[in-house]
């Protein structure tokens, strides 16, 4: 089986691969303080809890944008396993390519969603990632990664709001019933939620422009469940697309 983990700066999402299909999917938080021995407990509970055990695992797959737990991450897989894992980043084959002035200074997450995308549906794409921060990853038909837009993402854009303002209060992420707010809460709802829904849809219609021609636009990440009912422009919605990216690479790395 294949563990594949993506750390992001709020979760750590983890899953299991059987071959054919995703057995386990977990979204836990991340602490970047963390020692490797206690991610290690940590993930022999989940796989205990889903039925395996370390020796079920023969291929182990990393993305991490957190570079203080890379090497942790790296530590606690070989320590589980027994296995040294693919830790996504230069020289790892993505079956993609990166059009940008920099290349190994685009987040691995965004790879990886990239690489999905592109495999799964051969034609231009648009993914939206709503995470800690907003990211729009544009990939075309042929296989190439055209260049990426980043916005802070809902929750940063609650949390700052709240910590910027005197009498502003932290708010539950979730569409309030109208958009003229009549209490503090539903005011912030409305202006985060739908103010990011015009961000959605304005970065979408610039990029199809400069893209051209016909474009699929994917949600993932754990907020898209927020936007994506509010706006047709969204296509398709994949959760775990990540894990779909991860799973690609380490295919295209898995040694003979």
């Amino acid at each position: 089986m294949l563990l594949a983990i993506d750390a992001g700066n709020t979760n750590i999402v983890i899953g299991i691969h059987d071959g054919s299909t995703w057995r386990n999917h977990w979204r836990i938080r991340t602490v970047p303080d963390q020692m490797p021995d206690e991610y290690r407990v940590l993930l022999k509970g989940l796989l205990n809890d889903g039925g395996m055990g370390p020796s079920d695992i023969r291929q182990v797959v990393i993305s991490s944008v957190v570079p203080q737990l890379t090497g942790k991450l790296k530590e606690m897989a070989v320590n589980l396993t027994g296995k040294p894992p693919v830790i996504v980043g230069p020289g790892v084959k993505t079956g993609i390519k990166i059009r940008t002035s920099n290349p190994s200074e685009v987040g691995t997450d965004l790879v990886c969603n990239a690489v999905a995308a592109f495999n799964r549906f051969k034609q231009n794409c648009i993914v939206i990632d709503f995470g800690t921060a907003l990211t729009f990853t544009a990939v075309s038909a042929a296989g190439e990664m055209l260049g990426v837009a980043i916005a802070p993402g809902l929750q940063a854009a609650a949390e700052s709001l709240s910590k910027a303002t005197a009498q502003l209060p932290q708010v539950w992420l979730e569409p309030p019933a109208t958009v003229l707010g009549k209490n503090t809460i539903h005011s912030i709802q409305a202006g985060i939620i739908y103010g990011y829904t015009g961000l959605v849809e304005k970065l979408v219609e610039k990029m199809k422009q400069e893209i051209g021609g016909d474009v699929i636009v994917v949600g993932t990440g754990g907020r898209a469940d927020i936007i994506a009912p509010l706006s047709d422009v969204i296509t398709v919605t994949e959760p775990w697309l990540i894990l779909e990216g991860l799973r690609i690479i380490a295919g295209l790395n898995e040694e003979g």
